[in-house]
């Protein structure tokens, strides 16, 4: 296993975490080296912080499975509008593909996860990486589309279901203007937006679960392929569903095997 940071190339700051499997130190295996798919995390937060048990918590399941896992820690709070955090995201994966073939990583196979406000920003990429507007601000040519997404209880309306805070922090416009309306992700979904995996409880407060249901609408609207899971039970924040990160429910912690399955079969990615 290799382990370390990067500051993806073209920002200022927002760090990733990468872990990377690595058959270097083994020489009688590299016979055996393929590339592996590869998972970029956005933690939640409410563009306010960048949750740690929606980090590395997250990050050991998928490198479990046999995928190459970077976490994104993001910018947030004031530095979270004018598309910095996904000017960030879009260099992280722009980075990861340039050195694919160095990290050994299959770069048409490179998925994003978020949470809450995390699943905000992995879903703009999946929606936005081709708006003209976004792309003026970014100023690349770089291949940022996401092959794959999955979205974790997300902020994704701006209407009356809208998590307000993330809404108005990465809009840094007013509750209700059209400015702040514009990023209500349902509205940009299109044939391009890439195949989608959902969850979220009917019971969330925070978010509540007409997010996943609007996009997903959109999705179907659109015929992009998507897999949504609503559980009956339980809050919003709840991770990988484990005492690891005090949200012990085994029933909905069937999410994490069902994604992994879900880009396993996506990706035709056999470990």
């Amino acid at each position: 296993m290799k382990f370390f940071e990067f500051i993806p190339e073209g920002i200022k700051d927002g760090t990733v975490t990468a872990w990377l499997h690595s058959t270097e130190s083994f020489s009688e295996m590299q016979s055996y080296a393929y590339k592996r798919p590869a998972i970029i995390i956005c933690p939640g937060g409410g563009y306010e912080m960048n949750s740690e048990r929606e980090a590395e918590p997250v990050a050991k399941r998928y490198f479990a499975a046999g995928f190459n896992t970077f976490i994104l820690r993001y910018a947030v709070k004031e530095k979270a509008k004018d598309f910095y955090p996904l000017c960030q995201l879009a260099s992280a994966i722009a980075h990861v593909r340039k050195y694919a073939d160095e990290w050994y990583i299959a770069k048409d196979k490179i998925a994003v996860i978020g949470f809450s406000a995390g699943g905000h920003l992995a879903c703009s990429l999946g929606t936005l990486f081709n708006e003209e507007r976004f792309l003026n601000v970014f100023g690349r040519q770089d291949d940022i589309r996401p092959n794959a997404m999955i979205l974790s209880y997300p902020v994704i309306t701006a209407d009356e279901f809208a998590h307000k805070g993330s809404i108005s922090r990465v809009s840094g416009a007013e509750i209700g203007s059209d400015e702040y309306k514009w990023f209500g992700l349902d509205k940009h979904v299109d044939a391009q937006t890439p195949p989608t995996f959902l969850w979220h409880t009917a019971e969330d407060k925070g978010v509540p679960v007409e997010n996943s249901l609007k996009i997903a609408a959109a999705l179907s609207a659109a015929s992009v392929p998507f897999e949504l899971h609503i559980f009956p039970k339980g809050g919003h924040g709840s991770s990988v569903c484990n005492m690891e990160v005090n949200s012990p429910n085994p029933y909905n912690g069937r999410w994490v095997e069902w994604s992994i399955k879900w880009l396993n079969e996506l990706f035709e990615f056999v470990v």
